[in-house]
């Protein structure tokens, strides 16, 4: 049986989505975050050297990376399913948005956390008003510009073709699901564009979704 070591509020929501879509068994281990430093708990150590989540265990295997477990769980229990064919021109869409997600959606976004936090941490006052220039310019400066880039670019391309690989439903999409879910918390995706709000909104709705949020717990970029 496939173990996901599943930490609150993270990427391995998505596992758990995605391992409810192919309807495969599996068991929820379950780590919280540090309240203060809202990192993940030393003990996850015990499972992967990193100390990181997501991480699965499946027959001795120990997988990390949301990508390759993703890969993993499609290519060992997919059979066919939530990956176009290979040799597609959808499939290579498919392995695209497979690592565009964490190799150039993300890293703003994680900017933009540590910034904000920054700006808005404790210091002492007389570092204050130096970190918050520092914060400010840099998030008006790359940052927010970049995150314009991006979700400009995501909504043209979901727009375009319904989902991210095509016209149908794909791991790729389960995989975009938390950077766009994390744009909505930190970088003000709203309304203004609808198919990406469209997108998250059939995501949502989604049985499979919803059963991995009842496994899961506490997951407060569902919105």
């Amino acid at each position: 049986m496939v173990t996901v070591h599943h930490l609150n509020n993270s990427r391995s929501q998505r596992v758990l989505w995605l391992l409810d879509e192919l309807g495969v068994d599996y068991e929820v281990k379950r780590y919280e975050r540090d309240a203060t430093t809202m990192l993940a708990p030393a003990s996850l150590r015990a499972v992967h050297p990193l100390g990181k989540s997501p991480v699965i265990t499946d027959d001795g295997v120990t997988v990390a990376e949301s990508g390759a477990i993703v890969e993993y769980l499609v290519d060992r229990y997919g059979a066919g399913r939530l990956a176009p064919p290979r040799g597609t021109a959808e499939h290579l869409r498919y392995t695209y948005w497979m690592h565009y997600a964490e190799g150039s959606a993300m890293p703003p976004l994680l900017l933009k956390l540590v910034f904000d936090r920054v700006k808005d941490g404790p210091m002492p006052f007389f570092v204050r008003p130096i970190a918050r220039r520092i914060a400010d310019v840099a998030t008006t400066a790359f940052i927010g510009p970049q995150l314009k880039l991006h979700l400009d670019y995501m909504e043209q391309e979901v727009a375009r073709t319904g989902w991210f690989a095509g016209s149908e439903f794909s791991a790729a999409d389960v995989q975009m699901s938390f950077p766009l879910e994390g744009a909505v918390a930190r970088a003000g995706l709203d309304a203004s564009r609808p198919a990406l709000t469209d997108f998250l909104a059939r995501i949502h709705a989604r049985p499979a979704y919803q059963r991995a949020l009842a496994r899961g717990g506490e997951y407060a970029l569902a919105g």
